[in-house]
């Protein structure tokens, strides 16, 4: 089925480009059906999408791309698309993602320009018929945390008294989370999906999830990246920075107290749902990979649970269900320190 879809991917490029013979490479697969080949032919590259229409649907890629243009962001030029058959053919943006050129040096920079870009995000573009990211979405995602952390990562199957543990902070985080004012929400605003481009940088991918949701959502996503961290004080200061502008562009009114925590308890609700997620792209996609960012994302977890008192009880849960154990690795390797 993998050869197949390779040769349909190349046989859409080629139709669509035409008079140039094409080489076609594997570009990259991300953390859904989709995967990416990069199409090549007299010094210039192209990338194809290819989404198999019985998992995924382009039309709100293509949607939400076109949304994100029509503000000016670098979201990438789409040269031709079939959406029956799952394929687009667009612009390459390269490689350069934010993740690996990161440093001390480079992120105040770097960061400042994925700000500006998103405060763009929330401030210019258009909302209308986006799902509402609200309770019915915020707590079915955290759902993943037990069925895929605890029950098949850790082998951990809770007790009722541990179940009302975990529900009553899931409904603390979800309240929470729908207190906050709603905008665009790309959904998945971290250093994987930010591309290092020659103009109007950065690139911006992975947006096919956007919804109306709370807005320190992709601040937090950013900023507390379950693929690279940060000392508290620069997070801190980015943070406040962050809500004076949005005070300033007449998306906010609250203040620091209250937006920190707003930033902090939607970033857990993401964080809380990854646990799960990763796990699940392990043992159901075949992806392991994933898990070796788990202790980062638990880290998180434990570390912002802990500074509200109504999820301290929800952090010494986790922390008992580890037990040690190296999440790192798939259940069968884990094995806890004598």
């Amino acid at each position: 089925m993998a050869d197949d879809r390779r040769s349909a991917s190349l046989e859409f490029a080629q139709r669509h480009l035409t008079g140039q013979p094409l080489t076609i490479e594997v570009a990259s697969a991300d953390a859904s059906f989709r995967s990416y080949w990069r199409v090549r032919a007299h010094g210039g590259s192209w990338i194809v999408m290819d989404a198999p229409p019985d998992r995924e649907d382009v039309r709100p890629w293509l949607d939400i791309g076109a949304r994100l243009r029509g503000v000016g962001l670098h979201a990438p030029q789409v040269l031709a698309s079939d959406v029956n058959r799952g394929f687009v053919l667009m612009e390459d943006l390269g490689t350069r993602t934010y993740l690996p050129e990161l440093t001390d040096a480079s992120v105040d920079r770097l960061y400042g320009e994925a700000l500006d870009a998103l405060l763009r995000i929330q401030r210019e573009v258009e909302t209308t018929g986006l799902p509402v990211f609200d309770a019915t979405r915020t707590i079915p995602e955290m759902e993943l945390f037990g069925t895929w952390f605890l029950e098949r990562h850790l082998g951990v199957v809770p007790s009722r008294a541990q179940w009302d543990v975990i529900e009553n902070a899931f409904r603390q985080i979800a309240a929470s989370a729908d207190e906050q004012p709603r905008c665009f929400m790309h959904r998945d605003f971290h250093s994987r999906n930010l591309l290092i481009a020659p103009r109007n940088s950065p690139a911006i991918i992975d947006f096919q999830g956007a919804m109306l949701g709370p807005v320190a959502y992709d601040l937090a996503s950013l900023l507390r990246d379950c693929y690279i961290d940060w000392p508290s004080e620069r997070i801190d200061a980015w943070v406040e920075d962050y809500r004076t502008q949005l005070v300033a562009a007449d998306l906010l009114a609250a203040d620091s107290e209250q937006f920190r925590a707003w930033f902090d308890i939607i970033g857990l609700q993401r964080h809380v749902k990854v646990l799960g997620l990763f796990c699940r792209l392990c043992y159901r996609d075949g992806k392991p990979g994933y898990l070796g960012d788990l202790p980062r994302v638990l880290d998180y977890v434990l570390g912002v649970a802990r500074l509200y008192l109504g999820l301290i009880d929800f952090a010494d849960l986790i922390e008992r269900a580890v037990d040690g154990r190296d999440i790192s690795q798939p259940r069968d390797a884990i094995s806890v320190p004598a």
